[in-house]
């Protein structure tokens, strides 16, 4: 059962914003959102994460392990999860040319701006055959959470939960920067916003991710982004 909310999206967002995301990180009980679908747009149109239906973005880029590519696809199905109707998007991750990932993603954006992601399953394959189904979460499911993947109006230092399901995603986000410029094969961009993201669950590895107005993900540390269409 879902929430009804007392308070503006403005007033909600400012009261979960974390002042010290290490302390957070520890004790992650604070990130309870409250969530009125009444308040939910009907279509994802955040300048740094637009959501449009059939579209297609596609990443690659060269670790250890090999060469990984990602394809992301904007469908046109929506998922209804705490009463709110979320769009369905597809991640397909392969590794040397073998996909190693296939993820069902669930986003929406409230009326002022801000994009909640409301959980994922995830398949992992292995030689073509799935192996599990780690780290798959949905929100009101086992004290899961929705979290924030894009701020309507992000500022240098706000920080947040991205996903919270305890002890399977908790991942955090700050906002570094809002007016970084860059370069990578599809284009180039300016006033691109740059945010950190880790997990308390695995601290050693923090990420940057860099997101170009009216495109979305450009870049993190491996991957780089080569081609948008539609279909």
């Amino acid at each position: 059962m879902f929430l009804l909310s007392v308070l503006s999206a403005p007033a909600m967002i400012a009261g979960l914003l974390l002042a010290d995301p290490e302390s957070a990180s520890h004790n992650p009980k604070e990130w309870n959102p409250v969530i009125d679908p009444s308040t939910f747009a009907s279509e994802v149109t955040s300048p740094y994460f637009p959501l449009v239906p059939g579209t297609v973005m596609e990443y690659s880029g060269t670790t250890r392990d090999g060469n990984e590519t990602l394809r992301v696809e904007v469908t046109r199905r929506h998922k209804t999860i705490l009463g709110v109707a979320t769009t369905v998007v597809i991640e397909t991750a392969s590794l040397d040319g073998e996909v190693i990932e296939i993820a069902e993603n669930w986003f929406a954006q409230d009326g002022e701006g801000n994009v909640w992601y409301f959980g994922e399953f995830t398949q992992d394959f292995q030689g073509g055959n799935p192996t599990g189904t780690a780290g798959s979460w949905e929100a009101g499911v086992n004290d899961a959470r929705p979290g924030i993947i894009m701020l309507a109006h992000p500022n240098p230092g706000d920080t947040y939960y991205q996903e919270f399901a305890p002890d399977v995603a908790q991942d955090l986000a700050r906002v570094m920067k809002i007016d970084e410029a860059l370069t990578v094969p599809y284009g180039s961009y300016t006033g691109v916003l740059v945010t950190k993201e880790w997990n308390p669950l695995d601290p050693g590895n923090p990420e940057r991710k860099y997101y170009a107005p009216g495109v979305g993900l450009i870049q993190d540390d491996v991957l780089t982004l080569n081609a948008v269409y539609s279909h």
